[in-house]
């Protein structure tokens, strides 16, 4: 694992390092991303790069410095053997007040690189009695005030399960707590809009846009309890890629179903093409 922080490479990921005053600590105001490493490659990094930047503006952080963070990925991944990997890029709006109102120092920007075990192709899912609000301040932005979701995460876990996927507030189907969520009604591949509060993942951009003309693919908003009677369930996410889900709840399905697999088919040929989509 290497982190730099602010145009400098640590020693270690454990050095003091960020002022205990930082707003990502004390408040969680702060914006992240995480990209996949494939093959010693970030894997669709300026789309990564682009929705952090997004994100920031919708926060209210002002703009991260986009061409010190692409040299921060580079310094963090040189040198090191990452078949598989993740990269996560954390920007916060700096060190501030014990309060919710901002300091004026500047922003924290964080990177760090590590190998990881790549998931399995098939997982299992909880559907979990909190909502996503789709009309929120964060609806749409991928930020670090995600306690709410470490909750979620640890639901499911405890029921066997490695994601939680949740309603929103108007009890239809939106996302999982990090991945985006498909699933397959006969032929047709089906997610939720992004009006339904998810978050605008670049797998799932991706998937879209590759399937298109080989799958039926429609973006419509449904009752979560559509879950229950899919003929398939996909993930779909930064180092899930698309997977397959095999449990919703206590229900079982066959994985990979014929359309998860032919999708499968898709994103293997096309992201093999180019590391940055």
């Amino acid at each position: 694992m290497k982190t730099w922080l602010n145009g400098h490479l640590l020693g270690s990921p454990d050095e003091p390092s960020i002022s205990a005053l930082d707003h990502g600590m004390i408040v969680g105001d702060g914006v992240f991303e995480t990209i996949k490493i494939e093959q010693g490659q970030p894997f669709a990094l300026t789309r990564h790069l682009d929705r952090l930047a997004r994100s920031a503006q919708g926060l209210g952080i002002g703009t991260p410095d986009v061409a010190a963070i692409r040299d921060g990925v580079l310094a963090t991944m040189d040198g090191q053997e990452l078949p598989f990997g993740r990269i996560r890029v954390t920007v916060t709006s700096g060190p501030g007040p014990l309060g919710s109102p901002r300091g004026s120092s500047g922003l924290t920007q964080v990177v760090i690189t590590e190998p990881c075990d790549r998931p399995p192709s098939i997982s299992k899912i909880a559907t979990v009695p909190w909502p996503r609000n789709e009309r929120g301040a964060l609806a749409g932005l991928k930020t670090t005030s995600y306690a709410e979701n470490a909750l979620m995460v640890e639901y499911a876990l405890a029921r066997g399960a490695s994601e939680a996927v949740m309603p929103n507030t108007a009890g239809h189907l939106c996302e999982g707590t990090g991945s985006n969520i498909m699933y397959v009604v006969g032929e047709q591949l089906i997610t939720p809009t992004l009006d339904a509060g998810p978050l605008a993942g670049v797998t799932r951009a991706l998937v879209l846009e590759w399937c298109v003309g080989e799958l039926d693919v429609v973006e419509r908003d449904a009752p979560i309890e559509v879950l229950q009677e899919a003929d398939e369930v996909i993930l779909v996410g930064t180092t899930r890629d698309v997977q397959a889900i095999s449990h919703v709840d206590d229900r079982e399905l066959a994985a990979p179903g014929p359309i998860t697999l032919k999708a499968q088919q898709i994103w293997a040929r096309e992201s093999a093409r180019t590391t940055d989509p």
